[in-house]
């Protein structure tokens, strides 16, 4: 927990709530949810998106909520919800709580089902904080730095909807590793190793392992496949797209096009995203999504 966590003497708890948009049964959902912070002294803050259902507390625009001392932000949605929250988040190490409101997420480990347990392990302090490493990415156009993002689950370089194979040119601290020519070059942290990398062939990275995954997108050669390296490296793309835009997508939320010679330099981030876990292990939530050991 940060500075001044849950149930510190002389200090009202406080809480974020962060929904995901277009959910009508927040509705039913955020009475009962208000009520229970009520219940157990907490000071609350909700961002538009949940005001849209249920007013009362205060409303906090998103990117402003980084900013407060806040205990711990409560998300309502799915992964991607949760992903945009930690973007926003976790340079201030606030962590984040979340919820599904659908299917079991590998991030939003918590069904709506089990929430109000969930919250009573978070304030008696029964819940663990497992903190998950971010990529850092920057874009540079000419030499000159044009974004800055930093992602939970990937970072991709893709083609644009008609454009013909890229090709990428990959470095490893400044050290030349090979030329791709894909569809789109994936780097992947560790949570996002279940994302589009595994949709890709990629590798399956347990959330502990300092590492990054690179990997290709329908490449041109049999030859080529994921890689794997340590996360204290810089990994450096060349983009040529000749007279064609690619596009650069940060955890498939965010981003912007990409042109002929554009570098793209990724590292580990200073910070990492500070994850409240009550039950499940990674292991269970692999078997429940993939499927795994059912006919």
């Amino acid at each position: 927990m940060p500075t001044g966590a849950v149930n510190s003497p002389g200090r009202k708890k406080f809480v974020g709530i962060i929904s995901k948009p277009a959910k009508p049964e927040l509705a039913q959902i955020l009475p009962e949810l208000f009520a229970w912070f009520d219940k157990h002294e907490y000071r609350v803050v909700i961002d538009q998106e949940t005001a849209v259902y249920r007013a009362g507390p205060e409303v906090v625009d998103r990117k402003q909520m980084s900013a407060l001392p806040l205990d711990f932000v409560a998300v309502l949605g799915g992964d991607g919800t949760l992903l945009s929250t930690s973007r926003v988040v976790a340079q201030s190490g606030i962590p984040v709580l979340g919820v599904n409101l659908g299917s079991l997420g590998f991030l939003t480990e918590v069904p709506l089902n089990e929430l109000y347990q969930a919250l009573e392990d978070v304030d008696q302090e029964r819940a663990t904080v497992e903190a998950r490493s971010l990529v850092r990415c920057e874009l540079f156009r000419q030499g000159k730095s044009v974004m800055t993002y930093s992602a939970l689950n990937d970072v991709i370089v893709n083609k644009s909807a008609l454009a013909r194979l890229n090709t990428y040119d990959l470095f490893i601290d400044q050290a030349f590793v090979t030329t791709y020519k894909a569809d789109g070059l994936i780097i992947s942290t560790p949570t996002g190793s279940t994302a589009y990398s595994m949709a890709a062939g990629g590798p399956i990275l347990t959330p502990s392992v300092d590492a990054f995954v690179i990997t290709p997108v329908s490449p041109h050669s049999l030859t080529h496949r994921p890689l794997v390296v340590r996360d204290s490296v810089q990994i450096e793309i060349v983009v040529k797209t000749g007279d064609e835009e690619a596009y650069l997508s940060v955890d498939g939320q965010v981003g912007m096009p990409v042109r002929d010679e554009d570098k793209v330099l990724c590292r580990k981030a200073e910070y990492k995203v500070q994850l409240l876990r009550i039950r499940r292990a990674f292991f269970e939530v692999l078997r429940t999504k993939l499927k795994w050991g059912q006919r």
